[in-house]
């Protein structure tokens, strides 16, 4: 059992399964890969000991399409992951989407492509999240870099997603998801829990996919009466397939209206030493602990560096950066891939300042020497 106000020494994977038990989870469905599975282990025998349900599945496809499912029935769900299940997964993530299902994916990143590093540490699924299923849709992401972020951040998740009926996905790495570090867990009381909006008209009024002023149609619960038709097709407001373009175009702004009209909710970055920064870090995941290091040494020798740290990774905080970007002299992008955020750090900036980059892909963290190296010749 959870001991709350005692000190816990918990990995990152561990304090996301606490997180999402606090957050009302109640039914996990997944597949074991490095270096996600002790998510699943953990859930395996949290589970029944909160009246939840625990199901390993045949694999990652089957993983998601059950979570969706068990969502569309009223339960929290969640699943987690890795590189090679989340690609598997990218079909069942759009069609949560498209049918507004709450859900939560967690991607314990690890070297890739393909089989690629399985004990590795990566950062390189930054996009596949953003743009990983097809078609034009909205996403939202986010990136914890410490054991106790694996424990906010699931929460935060779970939030988001009953709030804006959408899956949403938590990022990890390899590193953040083995670390361990000690932890306080707060008390249930101070941990604010967000559960879907329901319908409170008769099952005869119910319109399962309704335009609404928050963007957000009440979700009713299959086994309560209100029966709808759940597809993957674009649909009318009662689910049903449709080909007229004056149903079509207003369903897919309003799943992007959704998010957009909620960026101030959704964003969120943390700052260390930034507010007089003159060279600024922009990282995210185990690379901004890293940053966060970095940065106090360089002030130690004199180098006014500060940190923004990326907790939302999509949409791109850009309000958040942007003021930033406009004040300092150059900004440094770390992380463990070939570029895939600095690009879009890069099409924000618009020539605001200097960009540059540090990047590895050898399976290897970045280390505060290699950030403060290159901060001193920025």
């Amino acid at each position: 059992m959870t001991s709350i106000g005692q000190p816990r020494l918990l990995q990152g994977n561990e304090a996301v399964v606490e997180g999402a038990l606090a957050a009302g989870c109640r039914f996990f469905a997944g597949y074991p890969i490095t270096p996600a599975t002790e998510i699943s282990e953990a859930m395996s025998w949290r589970l029944p000991g909160v009246d939840g349900t625990f199901i390993q599945m045949e694999d990652e496809i089957a993983s998601l399409g059950a979570v969706i499912g068990a969502s569309l029935a009223g339960v929290k769900s969640m699943t987690a992951t890795s590189g090679p299940g989340f690609s598997l997964m990218q079909e069942n993530l759009g069609f949560a989407v498209v049918a507004e299902v709450p859900c939560v994916i967690v991607n314990v990143m690890r070297g890739g492509p393909s089989t690629g590093q399985p004990t590795a540490v990566s950062q390189g699924d930054v996009q596949q999240a953003r743009w990983g299923t097809h078609g034009d849709h909205p996403v939202i992401v986010l990136a914890a870099a410490t054991t106790l972020d694996c424990f906010h951040l699931t929460v935060k998740a779970f939030n988001f997603s009953e709030r804006y009926r959408t899956p949403v996905i938590l990022l990890l790495d390899e590193v953040v998801g083995h670390t361990r570090e000690k932890i306080i867990l707060p008390p249930a009381q101070e941990i604010r829990v967000v559960d879907r909006l329901k319908p409170t008209v008769p099952p005869d009024w119910y319109i399962p996919y309704e335009d609404t002023a928050s963007g957000v149609p009440a979700m009713g619960t299959f086994g309560d009466g209100y029966r709808y038709h759940v597809t993957g097709l674009i649909h009318d407001v009662r689910g049903f397939p449709t080909e007229r373009p004056d149903e079509i175009a207003p369903f897919l702004n309003r799943l992007f209206r959704k998010i957009n009209q909620h960026f101030e909710d959704i964003m969120m970055v943390e700052e260390e030493l930034a507010e007089d920064a003159e060279v600024l870090v922009i990282a995210y995941g185990s690379v901004a602990r890293s940053a966060k290091r970095a940065v106090k040494e360089a002030r130690g020798r004199g180098v006014k560096a500060g940190l923004l740290q990326l907790v939302t990774l999509w949409p791109f905080p850009r309000p958040l950066v942007e003021p930033h970007l406009r004040k300092v002299r150059a900004a440094l992008v770390p992380e463990m891939n070939m570029g895939q955020m600095s690009r879009e750090v890069k099409r924000v900036n618009q020539g605001m300042t200097r960009i540059e980059t540090l990047n590895r892909i050898d399976g290897n963290l970045i280390t505060p020497g290699e950030i403060l190296e290159k901060l001193v010749k920025l």
